[in-house]
């Protein structure tokens, strides 16, 4: 729901909170996940004098990139519907929340599916990333198996396939919904 508040802010709403989104997003997406987790893990933590274990850090680290990335897929997603049907609505004396939530809102919910789902299956595999602080995702697994039998051919390729699996199964989640979603 924050994300999609972000979106609403960044086209619709005071140019304040236009321009933290913008600065937000600008920030985000200008440096690697990598060094967004180092710094949430390490250097977070004496800045702010608390404690983040790995886990928390990478789910924080992962919910804040996406954020960044799925703001911005909405906001394209509301600028390209028609500004004819707002007027439309204006016309048929809607307010501005209707207006959005059943014109505009629809319209725009279709064209983002293909770019949310890629952002989805791209976070997927940026988990993998994570290594780097310790987290015990696929990849980290995948490396301490290799470290007790040296099988790692047939290792990094079952770790290959079950990333094809997990994206092959968001990938056909997409395509249902957007079959679902199509107009006729």
């Amino acid at each position: 729901m924050a994300l999609f508040l972000l979106a609403f802010f960044r086209r619709y709403l005071l140019l304040v909170l236009s321009f933290l989104c913008q600065v937000y997003v600008l920030l985000i997406r200008g440096t690697p996940i990598v060094v967004q987790v180092m710094f949430i893990y390490f250097a977070l933590p004496l800045l702010a004098n608390i404690r983040i274990d790995g886990l928390t850090a990478a789910i924080f680290t992962l919910m804040i990139n996406s954020g960044a990335y799925i703001s911005e897929i909405v906001r394209g997603a509301l600028q390209s519907v028609p500004k004819g049907l707002k007027e439309a609505g204006e016309a048929m004396g809607l307010p501005f929340y209707k207006i959005l939530r059943h014109i505009i809102g629809p319209v725009a919910f279709r064209r983002m599916i293909p770019a949310m789902g890629n952002q989805c299956i791209i976070s997927l595999k940026d988990s993998s990333l994570f290594i780097v602080i310790g987290v015990a995702e696929l990849t980290r697994q995948g490396q301490e198996i290799i470290a007790n039998n040296f099988r790692s051919v047939e290792i990094w390729g079952a770790v290959a396939v079950i990333y094809l699996i997990l994206t092959g199964l968001i990938a056909l989640t997409l395509k249902l919904i957007e079959h679902r979603m199509r107009i006729v």
